[in-house]
């Protein structure tokens, strides 16, 4: 950041008075501009035991499956935020919503919220964001073209769960993964 967004003047980074971390503040009116992190809101819709997932038509990953999931919205709840992604992504209107899974991505500054729920009437199709959009039961799951490590996680504590029919809420972190020399 280099210029404030309220007056245009320059900012520059420093810890401002009573806070402990460095922030962007501008010179001249002297606002703080915080940076937060980012909310991912998805689903994991189910239908007839297969779970819906979205070949990526865009990048990042693109032409790899995930779950419908986006960045959450200014004044909607996470739940709103996840079933318009749903929507969006996949065609899918996903009923019978249920907090699932959280993940705290802290490296990229980044907090997902999935929901599990029933894909209603099975109907799905590809949105502006995938350029397909499959179910697949648990040995078609495509593992090694999952697009991220969120999605991977989130599917492998499913298909466990589901022989148990017992559905924990969940909360974890992902660190950085270090590339090996």
């Amino acid at each position: 950041m280099k210029f404030c967004s309220l007056c245009g003047e320059p900012v520059e980074q420093l810890i401002p008075a009573g806070d402990n971390r460095r922030r962007y503040v501008c010179s001249s009116c002297e606002h703080i501009h915080y940076q937060n992190p980012k909310v991912i809101v998805g689903t994991l819709p189910l239908y007839e035991g297969k779970v819906l997932l979205c070949k990526r038509a865009i990048e990042p990953r693109k032409g790899y499956w995930t779950l419908p999931a986006g960045f959450m919205e200014n004044q909607e709840t996470s739940l709103q935020g996840a079933l318009r992604e749903s929507l969006e992504e996949a065609g899918a209107t996903v009923i019978n919503p249920a907090f699932y899974r959280l993940f705290d991505l802290p490296h990229i500054s980044q907090v997902y919220v999935f929901y599990r729920g029933e894909l209603q009437d099975g109907h799905y199709e590809p949105g502006a964001e995938s350029s397909e959009v499959a179910l697949f039961s648990e040995e078609q799951i495509p593992w090694d073209e999952l697009a991220f490590p969120v999605v991977t996680e989130l599917l492998r504590e499913y298909f466990v769960d589901r022989q148990s029919g017992v559905y924990p809420v969940r909360s974890s972190s992902i660190e950085r993964l270090i590339p090996k020399a």
